[in-house]
This record gives C-alpha cells, structure tokens and sequence, in this order.
C-alpha cells in the first residue's frame, strides 16, 4: 500500500470520526463506521486509495474470520472443530484437523506467550487508570486532556506517535 493513499485513507477516516463527534467528545462506533462507509463510497477515490481501502478491507475479513475459527474454551462443544484453525505465527495458520503435535505445541507456547503480553499491557493500563483517578479527586472539574496537561506536564509532540498525527 502506497503512503499517499495509507494518508488519504487515514484523512477519510478521520473526518468521519470527528462527523460524528457529540458536543461531549463522545462518538458510536456504529455511526461512526457509517460515516465512513458512506464517504468511502460517496468520494472519488483514485485507484491507488481503493486499493488500499480494498487492502484494509481484505484484512480485516481475514482476521475476523480467524478469530471465528480459533479455539475458543467458551464453545460448548469444545475447543476442536474440525473446520477450526490453529495460529502458527508468522502468519501460518493450520486447519485443527490437519495439526500435529509440533503445531499444538506451536500454537500453545504463542498463546502462552501472548497472554504474558496482554498481561502487561493490562498492568501498565491499569496503573495509568489508578494515578489518573487519584489525580481526578484532588482537580476535581477537570477533563483528562486538563489533567495530563496541567498535572502530568503532557507536551503534544507528533515525532513521538506519528500514527496519531497522520491525518
């Protein structure tokens, strides 16, 4: 995908968000989805940009179709399905029905190892929820924006999270 049409894709998108934006900074994800629904097919993309509209698109079927077929401990009828998948990493995946013991051993160590990385990421989240509500309670009336600008000492720098900065 092209960096101009990743850009353009990015600008829509966010456009549409800030569209359906509330006078509250509150937005539905639905309506929001809508929004670019709609100004994806309204607008008069070039080739390039519908291509990597297209290439968003494709991902995100295949993802939601993988996170369908794998195994799931909540399913009833258990963890196997014949028709269910098992993620090898490194974008290898195999059908439960075809995997040996080399990709369960595979698939279960990744799993393992995903699971300590969401752990963590659920710590650091959580500290950051602890300290801002501590915050909250002694600034009473103030937003988060406030907050992180006038406690935590928040300096907007578009080097540090280009991905937040692109449109």
């Amino acid at each position: 995908m092209s960096g101009i049409a990743d850009i353009r894709l990015h600008e829509i998108v966010e456009e549409a968000a800030r569209a359906v934006t509330d006078d509250t900074g509150r937005f539905h994800k639905g309506a929001f989805e809508a929004e670019v629904r709609r100004r994806l097919s309204a607008e008069d993309l070039d080739l390039h940009v519908q291509a990597a509209a297209m290439d968003k698109l494709a991902h995100g079927l295949v993802r939601g179709w993988g996170e369908r077929r794998s195994p799931n401990p909540r399913r009833k009828a258990g963890m196997f399905h014949p028709k269910g998948i098992l993620k090898l990493g490194s974008g290898m995946w195999v059908w439960m029905d075809s995997a040996t013991p080399t990709d369960l051993l595979e698939w279960g160590r990744l799993s393992s190892r995903n699971l300590a990385r969401v752990a963590q990421a659920e710590t650091v989240r959580q500290d950051y929820v602890a300290e801002r509500l501590d915050a909250f309670r002694l600034h009473a009336g103030l937003l988060l924006g406030e907050l992180e600008r006038i406690v935590f000492g928040y300096v907007h720098d578009p080097d540090a999270d280009p991905d937040l900065d692109v449109a």
